[in-house]
């Protein structure tokens, strides 16, 4: 039969070996506090900021995607407002154009009729011009004729009322044509 005391020495629990594992024990708690002080205090410092500057990066991330909807609106508005200035800035400049437009249709019209009235009055004084000289010729022919004919015996009297009567045989009519 085993006594106690041959359990004792079966798994070596003895005095040394409790004393060793509290000494361990003791160094490994020292250890702990010291690696805490050392490691896991700033490295859950480092995890703690690292969690509040990207909660602040999600804020200012929410607070921007507010704002870029805000001044999307704002584009969207001013947008609209430009579309109504440019339609209204577009109906001005056709109402010039079409005022421009009469304008120069009217001037063309008035440009029109001082050429036309030019061109009748400079053919009236064409026509005047061919009258005179064929009148003056009318008058050379017949002092010809007459001076022929009558060659001395009729006189400058005679002559001049010769010319008068013929004149007046031929009429206005045979100029107008």
């Amino acid at each position: 039969m085993l006594l106690a005391e041959d359990y004792t020495f079966l798994f070596n629990l003895d005095a040394q070996l409790l004393f060793d594992t509290a000494l361990l024990a003791a160094a490994v708690f020292l250890l702990f506090l010291g690696m805490s002080y050392l490691l896991f205090n700033p490295a859950r410092k480092l995890l703690a900021d690292r969690q509040e500057r990207i909660d602040s990066d999600i804020n200012s991330a929410k607070e921007d995607k507010e704002s870029a909807a805000a001044l999307k609106a704002e584009y969207e508005a001013k947008l609209k407002e430009v579309d109504k200035e440019v339609e209204v800035i577009l109906s001005e400049a056709r109402q010039k154009a079409m005022k421009n437009e009469a304008k120069i249709i009217g001037e063309a019209k008035e440009e029109a009729s001082r050429i036309v009235r030019r061109a009748q009055e400079e053919a009236e004084l064409e026509k005047k011009h061919a009258m005179d000289d064929m009148k003056q010729e009318m008058i050379q022919i017949a002092s010809l004729m007459a001076e022929k004919v009558v060659a001395a015996s009729i006189d400058t009297k005679i002559q001049d009322t010769l010319v008068e009567e013929t004149l007046k045989e031929m009429g206005n009519s045979t100029w107008l044509s």
